[in-house]
């Protein structure tokens, strides 16, 4: 018998790849990559670094919650950014959806990004005891 449970909701954008939104084992729940795409449309969000960050935090939020968690049990936050430059932004952003104390994180710099975004986020979620 598995411990583990698949985490899937509509809230959030459909993997767009053979992975799982989310997959919860034991207390621990490992969130997948989560791009800037509204999950109605499927389509990537307009207006920039800000809007597609927004988007990407209430995407792993809607994850996060139908897994009974929330954003603040993210222990660890991985960052991946097409451009640093826009880093400053992204944690002004981040600020909104976090509070302190803030999980372990990484910020990267990479080339491309699935779809041509410019941000996806990632993370691990501890709930419960």
């Amino acid at each position: 018998m598995s411990n583990r449970a698949i985490i899937n909701t509509d809230k959030a954008p459909a993997a767009i790849g053979p992975y799982s939104q989310a997959i919860k084992a034991g207390n621990t729940v490992y969130l997948s990559g989560q791009i800037p795409l509204d999950p109605k449309t499927m389509e990537v969000v307009e207006g920039g670094i800000e809007a597609q960050a927004h988007q990407v935090f209430t995407n792993l939020r809607a994850v996060c919650e139908e897994a009974a968690g929330t954003l603040g049990d993210i222990v660890k936050l991985n960052l991946y950014l097409t451009d640093l430059d826009d880093f400053a932004r992204v944690n002004a952003v981040m600020e909104e959806y976090f509070s302190a104390p803030y999980p372990a994180r990484a910020a990267v710099g990479v080339k491309a990004l699935p779809k041509g975004v410019a941000f996806e986020a990632e993370g691990v979620m501890v709930i419960g005891d």
